[in-house]
Order: structure tokens, then C-alpha cells, then sequence
């Protein structure tokens, strides 16, 4: 292959360089694009095909169904790694030492307590309030609380920074949760791990201790890995795009929690739970709901089957089912809306229509039941997503102001009125 693309834009002709990845992903670099042409630039809606960076954090193949941070394989690492582990890899490179994972432990465990003034945002809010606008807005609060600006070319202000981050964002999110339930707001123990504390943060009622659940620990362990980065999707790239102004790690991070709240993104794994209600409450014929998903007259869309990336399976699903099983087993659980979700999992594992065109089960799917069979909250969900997504928000971050990449500022081709005269109010 030439290292050169060459554009012909009628009798001229421009050439650009490629540029190749480590996993033989190519790009064509049209940083000069504009000046070289006199103005010419591309269009490319949803930037679907355009890079917006070169980052050696993850990589991802949708058509063979490859997910790995920093090179380690997402099977692997879910298999073998605790969350703390993974987002250690993310934000720093390279998997942990027992030593450097046991500091990174303490070093966020110190700096885990919030602000008591905090406490008063929290209490400001209605338990109406959707918690992921809730979480957003603690997460630019403690900009406030925080407000010196991170020196990005101190490997001791960075770190502290991100401790700082690991240890508050766990406390807002069990906040967020007992808010809404009524619940005393409280904090975790220094004797339990991280996802050991998120669990006794969460769940912990006032007049009884909290014995943690091997199975449920090692559930939320998984979903928060496999949840922990997924390469420049949206959420990603506005934190990426929000940090590029040179705003704070805090600031970036809550630009990215509210792209993470749409449905089309983040949202994914309420809008499943959501749909398995709309079955019950019809019925639950699952039967019924598969036929009207084939039907390409029926506006009913089947939620957290297939995926806009992995066109083949989603590897995460894999990994996430058989935990999904054992916490259903484990919890026994008796639940019209659990039936249902397994109903058509059984179905579309099945469906010719559906293995054919390989709308195999997603992450979203097997994520939002593990979540209701634990009693979070369908709301919540999107928060605990967050949670997962944390070090991967926080590692795009930092090598975004580390590598010093220019303010974002992407183009546009202008399609509205020509110039025209201004027309006096009474002659309009």
C-alpha cells in the first residue's frame, strides 16, 4: 500500500499522507486539507469516519467482535483482573504491581471524603430528580470545592487528581441512589475493597451491617470492567472535546456524564428495562413482541439486541451473561419482568431471523437485568454505567492534555440565506 491518498478536485490534484495504527487501521491525515485547497473541507455527519485522535488506550473491532484496553483482551481481564486493576491499566499503561494497586488503593481511600457543603446540593434536590442530571451536577460541583487547576505536566498533581476523582465519584453515586431512597447519606469502611465499598455505600441500611454477596460483588466487578472505556464514543469524545479547552478534569467529566444520559447511548440498558415493562403490561407475550420486531411495518424496536459497533457479537454480552445467571440463581429472584427478559433471550438465541442477522443479546440487555435483580433502580442505571466508564473518561482525558492536542473546533457547510437587508420592524 503507498503511504500517500491522492484527491483530485477537478483538474487539481492533492495528495495526503496515511497514516497506519499498530493494529493496521489506516486514516488519511487532512490536517492541511483547508489550506492546500483554498477551503475545501470534508463532511462526515456523526463523524463516522473521521478520527478524531491517535490514542493507545483501546482498541476495538466490531467485526470480530475485539475489545482491549491497553492491549490486555476485555476476556482476560475480566476473568483475572478486579476494576481497581483495569482502571489502574487505563489511566496509567500498564497493569499494576501488587505494590503500585495496594497505593492506589489507600491513596484514594484518603481523599474519598467529600465536602460536608456538598450534602447540602444533595439535599437541594427534589427525589423527583432524575439521577443522572443529580450526578452531572455533584461532579461540577466539586470543581467548586476542588478549584485549583490541574498542572497536566505534574505526574504528582495528574495522580493526585485522579485518586481525588476515583475516590468522590463512588460517594456521589451511593448519595445520588440513597437520595432518592430516603437514606441516610453515608460513606464507605477503609478495611473493604473499592467495588466492596460501592456495594456497603449503596445498599447499607442504618440499622444493620452490610455482609457483602461474593456473587453480586463479583457481578458489579465485571460490569464495571466491561463498562470501563469503549474507544471514541460519544460521551468519550465530549470529555475529550470539553477537555481540549483546557477545562478541569471535574468540568470535562460532567460534560461527559450528561452526553452518557441519552438514550441512545448510556441509556441503552434503561431503555431495556423499560421496554420489558411495556411487555408485561401488555400481556407479557414475548412470542407476540419477537413477531412484531421482525415486522419492518411495526415501529416496535427490540432493545439491547444487536450493536451499532460489533456487527458480529458484542464479547462483552459473552462475559456478562453468565454472570446475569449466576446472580439470578444466586438471588432467586421472583420477578414477571426477569421471566420476560429471559424469555426473549431464549427466543432470539433461537430465531433464525435473529442469529442470522446476528442480534445476539448486548451488553445493555444482560447489565439492566443484573441491576434490577440487585434492586438498583431502573434511573439508576445510566449512573452505574457512569461509574464503570469513570477511568476510561479520566485516561482519554489525560492523554488528551498530555499529548497537547489543539482545541476541538470541528467545520461546517453553510446552508442557510444569503445575504439580505435588514427590514424595519414596522415594515416586516
Amino acid at each position: 500500500m503507498s503511504d500517500i491518498a491522492k484527491l483530485q478536485i477537478g483538474d487539481n490534484s492533492y495528495e495526503f499522507p496515511l497514516v497506519k495504527g499498530t493494529e493496521n487501521e489506516v486514516a488519511i491525515n487532512i490536517k492541511t486539507l483547508r489550506s492546500a485547497t483554498n477551503g475545501v473541507i470534508t463532511i462526515d455527519p456523526g463523524y463516522k469516519n473521521t478520527g478524531s485522535c491517535e490514542s493507545a488506550i483501546t482498541f476495538l473491532d466490531g467485526e470480530k467482535g475485539i475489545l482491549r484496553y491497553r492491549g490486555y483482551t476485555i476476556e482476560e481481564l475480566a476473568e483475572k483482573a478486579d476494576f481497581l486493576e483495569v482502571a489502574y491499566a487505563l489511566i496509567f499503561g500498564d497493569l499494576p504491581t501488587k505494590e503500585q494497586l495496594e497505593k492506589f488503593h489507600n491513596d484514594i481511600k484518603s481523599k474519598s471524603v467529600v465536602d460536608d457543603d456538598v450534602k447540602k446540593i444533595v439535599d437541594a434536590f427534589p427525589k423527583t430528580a432524575h439521577p443522572m442530571g443529580v450526578i452531572s451536577s455533584l461532579t461540577s460541583a466539586l470543581t467548586a470545592f476542588n478549584p485549583s487547576s490541574v498542572n497536566v505536566d505534574s505526574e504528582e498533581d495528574m495522580y493526585n487528581s485522579v485518586v481525588k476523582i476515583m475516590g468522590k465519584f463512588p460517594v456521589l453515586v451511593a448519595w445520588t441512589l440513597r437520595k432518592k431512597q430516603g437514606l441516610p447519606l453515608n460513606y464507605g469502611s477503609k478495611s473493604l475493597g473499592y467495588v466492596e465499598n460501592i456495594l456497603k455505600m449503596m445498599f447499607e441500611q442504618p440499622n444493620e451491617d452490610y455482609v457483602i454477596n461474593p456473587i453480586i460483588k463479583n457481578a458489579l466487578d465485571k460490569l464495571l470492567i466491561l463498562h470501563a472505556d469503549h474507544e471514541q464514543n460519544c460521551s468519550t469524545s465530549t470529555v475529550r472535546i470539553v477537555g481540549s479547552s483546557h477545562a478541569g478534569l471535574f468540568a470535562s467529566l460532567s460534560a461527559g456524564i450528561s452526553a452518557l444520559w441519552g438514550p441512545l447511548h448510556g441509556g441503552a440498558n434503561q431503555a431495556v428495562l423499560e421496554m420489558l415493562e411495556a411487555i408485561k403490561e401488555d400481556g407479557g407475550d414475548t412470542k407476540k413482541y419477537m413477531a412484531k420486531a421482525k415486522d419492518k411495518n411495526d415501529p416496535f424496536r427490540l432493545m439491547g439486541f444487536g450493536h451499532r459497533v460489533y456487527k458480529n457479537f458484542d464479547p462483552r454480552a459473552t462475559i456478562i451473561k453468565k454472570a446475569a445467571d449466576d446472580v439470578l440463581n444466586e438471588l432467586g429472584v421472583e420477578d414477571p419482568i426477569l421471566d420476560i427478559a429471559r424469555g426473549l433471550e431464549q427466543e432470539a438465541l433461537n430465531d433464525p431471523y435473529f442469529v442470522d442477522r446476528k442480534l445476539y443479546p448486548n451488553v445493555d440487555f444482560y447489565s439492566g437485568i443484573i441491576y434490577r435483580a440487585m434492586g438498583i433502580p431502573v434511573e439508576m442505571f445510566t449512573v452505574m454505567f457512569a461509574l464503570g466508564r469513570l477511568p476510561g473518561w479520566i485516561s482519554q482525558w489525560k492523554e488528551m492534555r498530555l499529548k497537547k492536542e489543539p482545541i476541538g473546533r470541528p467545520r461546517q457547510i453553510y446552508t442557510g440565506e444569503n445575504e439580505r437587508p435588514f427590514i424595519e420592524i414596522e415594515k416586516r
